[in-house]
């Protein structure tokens, strides 16, 4: 057997596309977002580049001329657009006099849904993976390696390798086959949350807002600008610049439109909010990304992102919609708690020791948490 190769890469575009994707479509957990056509426009549409503190460093191992593993990795200068926060870790290194940045990222940007990301063609190749990785975060002298929202084959590897592990929750919502409707699915709902979606939707409703969705091609040139209008100004309301450019969404629009589907809220004909939605592959599951509003209505934000994308997923057989990081308030709508995991390296022993001792503290109210959660099911007769 070929004495395995490693290369780094300073742009995915020195990856063959078919050849990303041939190897992502063998992983347990692809998503749309390690697509080679979603991480080249990360890059291309300089959302995530070198001057917004992302420097592609993707790395890959051969055997000969076949591609046997690979992930996404970038040089980070900062630690925003992570969703899995390490601001202290950070603060801690610079009031010690030590450089906490760059750091070394295996995530995808911007994006905390949980899949593959290290892509593998068996489990030895990752684990050769994971150790190239390290080897060459020590070659570099990096402060630390983090590796986000990893399936669960990636944690095990990253585990077996020494990676501290750190966990986190997220809200995912899961369809039932006697769910023939949205009525159905209320049904199935606690009273007093039954009551309360029917009150939001109403609002919404009585407002005089109507939806429409469309995806993929059939996404209008007009609806994809109307959207970032929307996306922009949500950001901006919040005091933050957009992450994602416009000629992000355009390449999206143009190399891998099936992966999308928007709903537009409309009043009297006129747009005024929408929703992005991604879908996977098989369309078996949705993943909550974006909305925006150009004006207030009470309860809109519901309506478009939990209440009209759920009845699609019905109509629709979609087998889980994932809500995105972090909202307590999801579990109301019957998103249930899930535990993501990521994985994490740093150089320095004493730091190392120091933050595995904060993980295993951490871990116990995430624990206690999940358990605080699970007795507040949203459903009239919980599993």
């Amino acid at each position: 057997m070929a004495t395995p190769v490693v290369r780094i890469h300073g742009s995915v575009s020195e990856i063959d596309s078919a050849t990303w994707d041939g190897l992502l479509a063998a992983q347990a957990v692809p998503s749309p977002f390690m697509r080679h056509a979603y991480l080249a426009a990360m890059e291309q549409s300089d959302s995530a580049a070198p001057q917004s503190g992302w420097a592609t460093r993707f790395v890959t191992l051969w055997r000969g001329r076949q591609l046997v593993a690979a992930c996404p990795m970038y040089l980070k200068g900062h630690s925003y657009g992570e969703y899995v926060f390490d601001w202290a870790w950070a603060n801690a290194y610079q009031q010690h006099g030590l450089a906490y940045y760059p750091k070394a990222l295996v995530a995808v940007p911007f994006t905390p849904v949980p899949g593959t990301r290290l892509l593998a063609r068996d489990a030895e190749s990752r684990a050769l993976l994971v150790q190239a990785v390290i080897a060459w975060c020590k070659e570099e002298e990096l402060s630390s390696l983090h590796l986000l929202f990893g399936a669960d084959e990636d944690i095990a590897a990253c585990a077996e390798a020494g990676l501290m592990l750190r966990h986190t929750v997220q809200f995912h919502w899961t369809n039932h086959v006697e769910w023939h409707d949205f009525d159905a699915f209320l049904a199935s709902l606690a009273h007093d949350k039954r009551k309360k979606i029917r009150q939001e939707r109403r609002k919404v409703h009585d407002a005089g807002v109507r939806f429409r969705w469309s995806r993929g091609a059939d996404i209008a040139e007009a609806d994809w600008k109307f959207f970032y209008r929307c996306y922009a100004r949500t950001y901006r309301e919040h005091g933050n610049p957009p992450y994602l450019t416009p000629d992000f969404f355009a390449r999206m629009a143009q190399d891998m439109p099936e992966a999308w589907l928007l709903f537009i809220a409309e009043r009297d004909g006129k747009p005024i909010a929408c929703s992005l939605i991604a879908l996977s592959a098989d369309a078996s599951v949705a993943y909550g990304r974006y909305w925006g509003a150009m004006e207030r209505v009470d309860c809109l934000h519901f309506e478009a992102c939990y209440y009209q994308p759920l009845a699609w997923c019905i109509e629709h057989g979609v087998q889980r919609f994932e809500g995105g990081a972090q909202g307590e308030h999801k579990m109301a709508r019957a998103l249930m708690p899930v535990k993501t995991t990521s994985a994490h390296w740093l150089a320095h022993p004493s730091f190392a020791d120091a933050v595995e001792r904060f993980l295993e503290r951490e871990d116990e109210g995430i624990s206690g948490y999940l358990d605080h959660l699970g007795e507040r099911s949203p459903f009239r007769h919980p599993a």
